[in-house]
């Protein structure tokens, strides 16, 4: 009974010693302007853990690496835990993805985490640290719309202004991106930011001119467009002096919007539409041009529709040639030759037609009708083209074409069953038995091949399971190699490749010295590798190699030196590998 008991226990110990590794935060609401901590916590020493991407948020710090290990009362704790401060990008509900670590083989992940962001929040200060300032400060941003009640299709435009005055300007970035719902939207280049004098409500000021949206409206009706939100990094005086008496300044941050904007979209008349209309709104010429109108057999020709003018140039669709049975029409080749300013679009639009008539004779091209919307008149106009006639001088006329081929098929009916065979050679079929073939003996005796190789097989697997340090060796051996080329496949982006190189330097040192990570002291490490015969210089640089990996990863560096600590990495390893007995 006794021993039953132990049994007990000791499985009882084993379920309770189970491995956890968790994620936690430290609120899940925050403001957009606040920062978040969040902890990876582990109660095992895993190995190679795999940071999320934290998409929707910097990183501010991190990552930090805490160790606490005790033993009270004949029973040990472990806690290793990795710790990040992070700052949201945007508002909204963000996902912080799992985070993974690998123990014995097995691989651990956390539970994903929703953290919720809010519009920026007031936060306390110092009060020494408080911006002074004088009270005329001034700080918006302000979306300029050229156009609130425009027609459909009609251009209109959005210049985002940032004015300020009494304050220091350091930067931006945003935060939120305005978004033009039911708009055909292209933004205009800004070569360079330049700060200009002007006025706000009355007041003069300086500003800077960040943004400029060209916006075409594809539905009538009330039309909204979402506000751009900037953080801005500014500079403001405090109550707080030097010792040279000058006034201290401190840098701060603060979130504007250019606030939602509602657009009110007119409809185009119906009552006077006319037929054939496209949407094609603005001003405009048409034409409709022939390379060449008189043709031989054979020849074809091009047919140019075209359109110039300034409109939606890229919103519409040109009316289609009808042309007689007679001259075969392909689909045409349509060319743009479009510019965008502030002023909307402008250019030249154009399908090109090949042409190439069947028979001889004169043909006709219908005239072609096409109509816009007039914005300066608001009234829709028709253009129409002239009746192009096309002769073509040579080549069989439609009665002799249905004659020859009439003819043609009255050969074809007269030779149709000239060609019937009258005699026939019948060749007899082979029959084989299937228990005289090479398949069924092939078949009989594989199964006395099959079951040796399986035991045999079964044996090797046996044995390779039970040599826990030997896989542990090989894994890592494993392990080391493949990080290794993760940090090749990153010589281009700094911080993937110094993680992928620090876990391979680790997982190499774990193969070949059969430590953990938790022995992966600096002294150790010398201690262990000159004991294996290890020269006293390459473990130098070994050492040094890997504690530069966690300093790369933050420092400024530039690709030929990320390739030169590749190099190092694979000649220190190579070396070690020659060294080590």
């Amino acid at each position: 009974m006794k021993r039953y008991l132990i049994l007990f226990l000791l499985t009882f110990q084993g379920l309770m010693a189970q491995v956890q590794f968790e994620a936690r935060v430290s609120k899940n609401t925050l403001g957009l302007n606040e920062r978040l901590r969040i902890d990876f916590i582990m109660n095992v020493d895993g190995d190679n853990f795999e940071q999320p991407s934290f998409d929707g948020f910097k990183m501010v710090a991190g990552p930090s690496q805490q160790i606490s290990q005790s033993w009270i009362n004949g029973r040990s704790s472990f806690q290793k835990i990795y710790s990040y401060i992070i700052q949201p990008e945007r508002k909204g509900s963000i996902t912080i993805k799992q985070a993974a670590i690998e123990f014995n083989g097995q691989i651990y992940k956390t539970n994903p985490i929703k953290v919720t962001v809010t519009n920026a929040v007031a936060q306390e200060r110092d009060p020494n640290d408080r911006p002074q300032g004088s009270g005329n400060e001034l700080l918006n941003l302000v979306a300029e719309i050229s156009k609130t009640n425009p027609y459909l299709n009609e251009p209109i435009t959005v210049v985002y202004k940032l004015y300020f005055n009494n304050i220091g300007v350091t930067g931006f970035k945003e935060l939120a991106k305005p978004k033009y719902n039911d708009f055909w939207n292209q933004n205009i280049d800004i070569k360079q930011l330049s700060v200009q004098q002007g006025s706000y409500q009355g007041q003069q000021a300086y500003y800077v001119i960040l943004k400029k949206v060209i916006l075409y409206p594809q539905k009538s009706g009330r039309l909204t467009i979402e506000p751009l939100s900037l953080d801005i990094g500014v500079q403001l005086p405090t109550n707080r002096r030097d010792m040279f008496g000058q006034m201290i300044i401190t840098e701060d941050n603060k979130v504007v919007s250019a606030g939602a904007k509602t657009i009110n979209v007119r409809p185009l008349p119906e009552s006077s539409k006319p037929e054939g209309f496209t949407g094609a709104v603005g001003k405009f010429n048409f034409t409709v041009t022939p390379s060449k109108t008189t043709l031989k057999n054979g020849e074809g020709l091009d047919l140019i529709v075209s359109a110039q003018g300034t409109g939606n140039m890229k919103l519409f669709t040109l009316p289609k040639p009808v042309v007689p049975n007679a001259l075969e029409m392909y689909d045409p080749v349509h060319d743009e030759q479009v510019t965008t300013s502030l002023n909307g679009m402008s250019g030249r639009i154009t399908d090109k037609y090949t042409i190439v008539p069947q028979y001889r004779g004169k043909y006709a091209i219908k005239p072609m009708q096409f109509s816009y919307f007039d914005l300066s008149t608001g009234t829709y106009k028709t253009i129409t083209s002239k009746e192009i006639m096309i002769d073509v001088l040579d080549g069989p006329t439609p009665a002799e074409a249905n004659t020859g081929a009439t003819a043609k098929n009255v050969v074809a009916k007269a030779d149709e069953f000239k060609n019937i065979k009258s005699k026939t050679a019948l060749i007899p079929i082979e029959k084989k038995d299937f228990y005289d073939s090479n398949l069924y003996l092939g078949l009989l005796f594989a199964p006395f091949i099959i079951i040796p190789i399986i035991i045999l097989a079964r044996k090797k697997k046996e044995a390779m399971d039970n040599d826990v340090t030997g896989n542990r060796i090989r894994m890592n051996n494993k392990l080391a190699k493949k990080y290794l080329s993760q940090a090749k496949k990153h010589l281009n982006n700094k911080e993937p490749f110094y993680i992928a190189l620090e876990k391979a330097m680790h997982n190499f040192l774990k193969a070949k010295l059969h430590i953990e990570t938790s022995e992966m002291s600096k002294d150790n490490i010398r201690e262990l590798l000159l004991s294996r015969n290890a020269n006293a210089e390459t473990v130098q640089n070994f050492i040094a190699l890997t504690e530069n990996c966690e300093f790369a990863r933050y420092a400024p560096a530039s690709s030929a030196s990320i390739q030169q600590d590749y190099d190092k990495a694979v000649m220190i390893i190579s070396e070690l590998e020659k060294q080590i007995v």
